[in-house]
């Protein structure tokens, strides 16, 4: 009586705090399950302080209300907390409680049939004691029940391997609260433990009732909840923009995600089952693990596009492949944009400096006139402009062509040469550390640009330019000069990243710098020298893999 007042007591508490938990997911199925436990173990109190033979069996009858509904509250809220909700709809759920009826219906006429159990009061030494022998529906309920309680186990069975300690806590306190009364029950129904006539279930009740306040108030259970994972990674796979074909290892389709519908043109259940050679084209090309050489053409009845293919072999916990994904990724766009820099780069290569030699050739039969010489240093400047051009589409086909590691000391000691010879007046002191240090080959431009810039805007007729090399878990590399600085509004404009009509650079280095560096995944930043000039120090991580040298 008085375990079974303490079950009582503990489950309407956890009731309490779940039901002031609602709408979380998983709250309102929780509450039908702590319900029930709390209206079982009250009609077994009632049962027995029931002072006559009718109270006995009224008490009996009323008990299955909530001997069925824990599990179907059970599995309700199982599919609710891990998120798989889209099964929780009317239809389902009655579908689900059609067992449950059945049984309290016939709990409740039992007077009239043997369905559910035949019930005989008996006599002995402690008094007056109820057996129960088990009819034909009994079996029916018993099965159901166990049934349902298997299958919302299944669910969160994931959870107890989850990194989050948080959802293995949660649901750890969960099994403890549905094995123990589900093991107890399993034990009086196979004649294992004693009883004086009733049902032990409910005294195990008590314990369950503990864990779930423990998962309440310590797990944070219904606070934090994993309900959106499964949702999350469907919509992931669903809604991106690549297209995606999931092959199982004989190459039959077994899963497909909404962008690849598109891209195929077919119909998504005629995708699913067929052999994959039957739905995507030269699927002989593809290789087993990595990205297809080329890009492969798919053609529909409404169009043509290239894409980009890469396959991603899948493997069970044992290393055993068990399938791919095949991922499409358009490349239409990127081609077209490849095109356009091509034509640039022969504009900038071929036209301008073609039509600058032309204005050069006809400025220097007025070499006497001012203004001519005037046009000239601005034909220089246009040609300038044209070569910074080029230089810009060569690092972004650097960039398509993927991360090229060099030494370091190398990309300097050309920078360098180059610079003394375009400036021989000038002083250009180098100091690099002995080791090798391995780095983006994306910075050549880079640093010949601040090189370059410290130099052509130095108006001394000796300028000095001192790169400095620091090398640890990053490469710091400074750049300064004894020149005039830099103006604050350039600055400015590379902070923003953006160049508006009334608020741009002077030209296409210090761009190209910017890009440079953020194509090498560094950072670079610009201070006053002292007493004059200015530092520019880019700092870029070492390439991890110095053997492709």
């Amino acid at each position: 009586m008085l375990v079974l007042s303490a079950s009582v007591a503990i489950g309407a508490a956890a009731t309490i705090l779940v039901w002031r938990a609602r709408p979380e997911p998983g709250a309102t199925p929780l509450v039908g399950l702590l319900v029930g436990q709390c209206w079982w173990s009250a009609c077994i109190l009632f049962q027995l302080r029931a002072p006559t033979q009718q109270g006995i069996l009224l008490w009996t009858d009323l008990s299955w209300i909530g001997v069925m509904t824990i599990p179907a509250s059970w599995f309700l809220f199982s599919l609710d907390y891990t998120g798989r909700d889209q099964y929780i709809r009317p239809r389902y759920i009655a579908l689900l409680f059609v067992v449950p009826v059945l049984t309290v219906l016939f709990a409740l006429t039992s007077d009239y049939h043997q369905l559910l159990y035949v019930v005989s009061l008996s006599s002995n030494e402690t008094g007056v004691v109820m057996v129960e022998e088990a009819g034909a529906w009994y079996w029916v309920a018993a099965g159901y029940t166990y049934l349902l309680g298997i299958g919302g186990m299944v669910p969160l069975l994931g959870l107890l391997t989850s990194e989050s300690s948080t959802f293995r806590g949660q649901s750890a306190t969960l099994f403890v609260g549905l094995l123990v009364p589900w093991a107890t029950n399993f034990l009086y129904l196979a004649g294992l433990l004693p009883s004086l006539g009733i049902d032990p279930t409910p005294v195990a009740f008590s314990i369950s009732g503990v864990a779930y306040l423990g998962a309440l108030t310590h797990f944070g259970l219904l606070g934090t909840v994993p309900t959106p994972n499964g949702r999350a990674r469907q919509l992931l796979f669903d809604r991106m923009q690549e297209g995606a074909i999931v092959v199982d290892v004989h190459d039959n389709v077994v899963d497909v995600n909404d962008s690849c519908v598109s891209i195929l043109g077919i119909e998504r259940r005629d995708l699913l089952g067929a052999p994959a050679e039957t739905v995507i084209p030269e699927y002989e090309r593809l290789p087993d693990d990595g990205s297809l050489s080329g890009p492969l053409t798919i053609t529909t009845e409404n169009d043509s596009r290239p894409y980009d293919v890469t396959v991603t072999a899948i493997s069970n916990g044992r290393g055993t492949p068990i399938g791919r994904v095949i991922r499409f990724h358009d490349i239409r766009e990127h081609l077209r944009q490849q095109q356009r820099l091509t034509v640039l780069h022969r504009i900038l290569r071929h036209n301008i400096r073609t039509e600058t030699n032309i204005i050069h050739g006809y400025i220097d039969q007025f070499a006497d006139d001012k203004n001519a010489q005037i046009v000239k240093k601005r034909a220089l400047r246009i040609d300038e402009i044209g070569e910074k051009g080029r230089d810009a589409i060569e690092l972004f086909d650097e960039v398509r062509g993927g991360e090229s590691p060099v030494p370091l000391t190398t990309l300097l000691e050309q920078c360098v040469t180059t610079a003394r010879n375009t400036h021989p007046a000038a002083t250009i002191q180098l100091d690099v550390p002995d080791e090798t240090v391995v780095v983006d080959s994306v910075l050549e431009p880079v640093l010949s640009n601040l090189v370059e810039n410290a130099l052509e805007h130095n108006p001394s007729e000796n300028p000095h330019v001192w790169v400095a090399v620091d090398a640890g878990d990053d490469v710091c590399i400074e750049v300064a000069d004894d020149g005039p600085g830099i103006e604050e509004y350039e600055l400015n404009v590379l902070d923003d990243g953006i160049e508006t009509p009334l608020k741009h650079g002077s030209g296409l280095g210090l761009w190209i710098v910017k890009w440079g560096v953020d194509i090498a995944d560094g950072d670079i930043r610009f201070a006053a020298n002292d007493p004059t000039g200015l530092v520019a120090t880019v700092v870029v991580p070492r390439c991890d893999d110095a053997k492709r040298l």
